[in-house]
């Protein structure tokens, strides 16, 4: 009985005197197993993120998948791939545009470029033409330089707007002057075919941005509005500040403008009648000119045509 005793009383003070050798024992084993999953798990997700970060890279429309514990690094991996799909259609459209304004520059400047060297070869190889033949072939000739001109200035002006080089030059703008003056500078225009052009705005109506440009602007959808309205019609321009911002509308009488027609107002090299070429009116670039300096400034520019009637609309914002 003594024995006994004795010896449970041994294994007990043995017991206290190791118990902190056997937790030590016990905590390198838990801390094994728990390293040797955590490992596990690690490489398991760690080749996850690995296959779905190439399948950024990937030309594809699938959506990364990972298992349900990375959902943050899923959403965060179809983010970046949303992003890098974005700039790359960025940079396609881009150099589609590039190639765009080349081809139709090309194609534009052809017919006045080769009315020009034929009218010079006429004057070269006829030195004895009577002069005044001579005197209207050459004033022909520069005519139609002047326009080739002009169409060069402005295809590298809307380059310019693309390129995003354009800086604003803004200061608080008289816009009813403004409209004032041109439509008084439009008279002798407008007059030939026995329209008129009347204004409704505030006297004291201002708006913010660049008067150059906005002047542009302004000048380029009244010229369309002059090329394109019926005979002995009034163009109606009107102005005002609603919900924050500057409208300004130009309303001409016309024939209605088709939806596939009305889509592709702004687009460059455009015109409305197919049989007007560069050579006999506008280069095409007047609208999308307009439309890239409203865009600087932050604002809208859309076109509405329904019962012989075309209406364009500018909006600016009312402060700055």
């Amino acid at each position: 009985m003594f024995l006994m005793r004795s010896t449970f009383e041994i294994q007990d003070y043995m017991f206290r005197n190791n118990l902190d050798i056997i937790l030590l024992l016990l905590t390198l084993v838990f801390l094994v197993v728990l390293s040797r999953f955590s490992i596990s798990w690690f490489t398991k997700h760690l080749d996850e993120i690995s296959s779905g970060m190439d399948r950024l890279v990937e030309d594809s429309e699938d959506r990364i998948s990972l298992s349900p514990e990375m959902d943050f690094m899923e959403n965060r991996l179809n983010t970046i791939k949303d992003k890098l799909k974005r700039q790359k259609e960025a940079a396609q459209e881009a150099e589609q545009r590039k190639n765009d304004l080349v081809v139709y520059l090309a194609h534009d400047i052809r017919t006045p470029l080769t009315s020009v060297i034929g009218y010079l070869s006429l004057l070269d190889e006829a030195p004895d033409m009577p002069m005044e033949k001579r005197a209207k072939y050459t004033r022909i000739t520069l005519d139609k330089a002047y326009r080739l001109e002009k169409q060069i200035n402005e295809f590298f002006e809307i380059t310019r707007y693309n390129l995003q080089q354009i800086k604003l030059e803004k200061e608080m703008i008289d816009l009813y002057y403004m409209l004032v003056q041109m439509t008084d500078e439009f008279y002798p225009i407008l007059s030939e075919k026995g329209n008129t052009a009347e204004l409704h705005a505030d006297e004291n109506l201002t708006v913010y941005g660049d008067p150059v440009k906005l002047a542009r602007v302004f000048n380029n959808i009244l010229k369309n509005a002059a090329a394109y309205s019926y005979p002995n019609t009034e163009i109606a321009i009107s102005a005002e500040e609603a919900e924050g911002d500057i409208k300004i509308v130009f309303q001409n009488h016309g024939h209605t403008l088709p939806p596939d027609k009305l889509a592709a107002i702004f687009e460059k090299f455009y015109r409305l009648d197919e049989a007007r070429t560069s050579d006999t009116g506008g280069s095409g670039l007047g609208l999308s000119i307009a439309k890239e300096i409203v865009t600087l400034h932050g604002g809208t520019i859309v076109a509405q045509s329904k019962d012989n009637t075309v209406t364009f609309t500018v909006s600016l914002p009312a402060t700055h």
